[in-house]
Order: structure tokens, then C-alpha cells, then sequence
């Protein structure tokens, strides 16, 4: 008998060969057992099978197909019955074997179906007079009860996860990147062992972009290191297409993610980069320019916290007045003063007007273009995710961009830019 780690969980369809079922049951050791068969054959379960278990099963059940040669009907009963019962066992995507030896195509057909979102693995254990040249020489002959059978097992997933692959690609296009994560995830699960590190490496990657997408960026920065690490490895190997055009992408994104976290100052020049690629998303990806606008307004005010704290060193978040230009002086000691923590806090507005009163030509573009900028402020405000209940028009958001752009002399090409995913 062939060697077999134990399985979690085995499905095998049983109609008349007991010396079959016994032996692929003992090989396997599974901790769960479950028969799919006709009614007319439990007895014979019972009688020409348990008996000779050599490692009964921890937990085992049976569903009845009320048509073995059936098709639809034969699907019903298990996939009815099947996603439950693996629940209660509490087998994980992948843990399923799923044994087709002796049963009908309809049954078999309803087998792999029913079972292909929680199995990895189909084994099958055939008369050799009835197998092609390939099967034989990808088989394992042996002999039971006197005849030579051959055992062969396959995993359906190695090409069903081609097309899954690109799905999860096609929802980390979309900025769904937890979603595409799981996929990643469950594809890991069910596929062979030599496949597995590439589908963990996407899912890592999917799962950096999703932390990014939360401002999480010492967390993403560990995930797309190690993703860029393995997909590096999977190119080596071949891997699939379009990899090797992904990696100098997601390798400039962790240098970047690497800028902000390893900058040690209280304010960081890149988050400014960040935000405004983070508001480009938000725009292009979601259409949600509610989001766009706001993350605008917080990248103006990142910009000016930068300017000020580089130059001036000054806090917007605790600035003593005696930091800022005359002519604000009094305003911040009177108007400025937060009595929950005791510290004088510069509003966006004040930021750009200290900067202009200390002789910043950032604070003076500011100011000269206050005309354009005052509406669009406005609309922000006036917005629902601001301080009223008006939608953001499409519009609004790309003047207050090219404004920002104007304002933080930022280059578009300088902002971080997601891949895109072509699996």
C-alpha cells in the first residue's frame, strides 16, 4: 500500500467494490469519512466495508443520491448536504479528498462539482486494462484482491487557478484589495504544494496595498518586502504572465513606503506625495469625490504642516505664538488657544498666512490665489462629508487638484502609483 499523510476530511462514492473503498479508505487514514452512494448499497457499507477499517474515522455520515445515474438530482442532495456537514467537521478549504472510484459519471460529474470549493485533491483508483498509456505511466499499479488497479490522483485546482487568479487580479485592479486577498488566499489553499508560494506571495501583495490604502505604512511596507521577495523567486521559475512586468512597480513602492517609515521627523515630507496620490484613487478608482476633496484639503494642510516644520520649525499641532509673523500674534494667543489641552493649534487658512508673513513663497501662492481657492473650499465644507449635505460635483474635485498641484509644486510623476495586475 502506498503511503498517505491522513486527510481531514474524505468524500468517496461507493456503488460494488468494497476491496476499492476499504483500500483507498485505509491509505488515506481520513479523520472524517463521508459515502456518497444509492440507498440500495448502505447495507453493503456496513457489511463488506467498516469491518475491515483498520483506523476508523473520528466522525462519518453518508448522503443518499436518489438517482446514481442522475445528474442534476445527484448534485442537488450534495450540495445541499455537503457545505454543512463540512462546517460541523470543521474541515478548511482544500482539506476535502474527494475519491470518484466505481461511481457513475452523473455521480462523478456531481462530485467534482459539489466538492471543487472545498477539495484539492481527486483520486481514483481504476482497472488497469482500462487506462490509456499516459494514465498508466502517471499512475501507481498495485494489486487488491488479486486484480491490478491503478491509483492515480490529481489536483483540478493547478488549472482552475489560472482563471481564478486573474478574477483576484481583476479585483485588485478595481481597489478591491481585500477581496482579492482572500481570493489569493483560498486559491493558496487548494492548490499543490510547488504552487502554493506564488499564490501567498499575491496575497501578501494584495494585503500591502490594502494596508497602504489605510495609511498602515510600516504594515505595508513588511508585506510588499516579502511579496516582492517571492514573486522575485516565482519569476525565476517562470511564473505566470505579466509578473515580470509587475515587479519594478511594486519594488518602487516599497522604496517609497520605505521613505515614509523610516523618516524620523514628526512631520514627513512624502505623506504629503502620498495623500495626493491617495486622493488621485479615491477620484479615478471609486469615483468618490467626497473622499477626493477631503483627502485634497488634508493634503494642502499636510503640505503647509511640511513647510512650516522644515523651515521653522514650527508645530502646527502646539505653535507658540511667538513663532508667527506679528500681524498673527494676538490672533492665535486669543482665538487659537485649545482649552481641552492647553495648546495653541494653526488652522489650514492661518498655516498658509504664517507662511506668507514669514516670507514663504508657498504662504504667498497661497494668498494669490485665494479667489479660486475660497469656492472650492467652500464646496468641501459644504459637502456631506464635511459640514453640510450637498454632493461634491466630478468637477469641483479636478480644479481644487490642479490647484494642489500648482501649490505644492509636486510632479505627477513623482506620486506613487499602484500596479495593475495583469495575471
Amino acid at each position: 500500500m502506498g503511503i498517505d499523510s491522513p486527510v481531514k476530511a474524505l468524500l468517496i462514492a461507493f456503488a460494488e467494490d468494497p476491496a476499492a473503498a476499504v483500500y483507498s479508505i485505509n491509505r488515506l487514514k481520513p479523520e472524517s469519512l463521508c459515502f456518497f452512494l444509492p440507498e440500495t448499497v448502505k447495507p453493503l457499507v456496513e457489511s463488506t466495508v467498516q469491518p475491515h477499517i483498520t483506523q476508523m474515522p473520528r466522525r462519518w455520515d453518508w448522503v443518499i443520491t436518489p438517482d446514481p445515474l442522475n445528474f442534476m438530482l445527484s448534485y442537488q442532495v450534495l450540495a445541499r448536504s455537503l457545505p454543512e456537514m463540512l462546517r460541523t467537521w470543521d474541515v478548511q478549504p482544500g482539506e476535502l479528498v474527494v475519491d470518484l472510484t466505481g461511481c457513475t459519471p452523473a455521480m462523478a460529474a456531481a462530485m467534482t462539482l459539489a466538492g471543487a470549493p472545498h477539495s484539492s485533491r481527486i483520486v481514483t483508483l481504476g482497472r488497469v486494462e482500462t487506462q490509456s498509456t499516459e494514465n498508466k505511466t502517471a499512475g501507481e499499479t498495485l494489486e487488491i484482491a488479486g486484480h491490478p488497479r491503478l491509483w492515480m490522483q490529481s489536483n483540478p485546482w493547478d488549472e482552475a487557478a489560472v482563471q481564478a487568479r486573474q478574477e483576484a487580479g481583476e479585483q485588485f485592479n478595481r481597489g478591491a484589495f481585500r477581496a482579492a486577498a482572500l481570493l489569493f488566499q483560498r486559491i493558496e489553499a487548494r492548490v499543490s504544494g510547488g504552487q502554493k508560494p506564488l499564490y501567498r506571495a499575491l496575497a501578501d501583495l494584495a494585503e500591502g496595498y490594502g494596508l497602504w490604502e489605510r495609511f498602515l505604512h510600516r504594515q505595508a511596507w513588511d508585506k510588499l518586502k516579502i511579496s516582492a521577495k517571492a514573486l522575485d523567486m516565482a519569476v525565476v521559475w517562470g511564473g505566470p504572465p505579466g509578473l515580470k512586468g509587475l515587479l519594478p512597480a511594486l519594488k518602487n513602492n516599497a522604496g517609497f513606503l520605505e521613505k515614509v517609515v523610516l523618516d524620523p521627523q514628526e512631520v514627513k515630507e512624502y505623506v504629503v506625495y502620498d495623500l495626493l496620490a491617495h486622493a488621485r484613487r479615491r477620484a479615478d478608482v471609486d469615483q468618490h469625490f467626497e473622499a477626493a476633496m477631503a483627502t485634497l484639503v488634508r493634503t494642502l494642510e499636510a503640505f503647509a504642516q511640511w513647510q512650516l516644520f522644515k523651515q521653522f520649525k514650527i508645530k502646527t499641532w502646539d505653535v507658540q505664538p511667538d513663532q508667527l509673523p506679528e500681524a498673527l500674534r494676538e490672533t492665535c494667543r486669543t482665538c487659537l488657544l485649545d482649552d481641552v489641552d492647553g495648546k495653541y493649534k494653526l488652522p489650514l487658512q492661518s498655516q498658509f498666512r504664517a507662511l506668507a508673513g514669514l516670507g514663504h513663497q508657498t504662504g504667498q501662492v497661497y494668498l494669490a490665489n485665494w479667489a479660486k481657492l475660497k469656492p472650492l473650499l467652500d464646496a468641501t465644507g459644504q459637502a456631506v462629508l464635511g459640514h453640510g449635505f450637498e454632493p461634491v460635483k466630478p468637477e469641483r474635485f479636478h480644479q481644487l487638484y490642479e490647484l494642489v498641484i500648482k501649490l505644492t509644486g509636486v510632479s505627477e510623476t513623482s506620486l506613487p502609483k499602484f500596479p495593475v495586475l495583469n495575471l
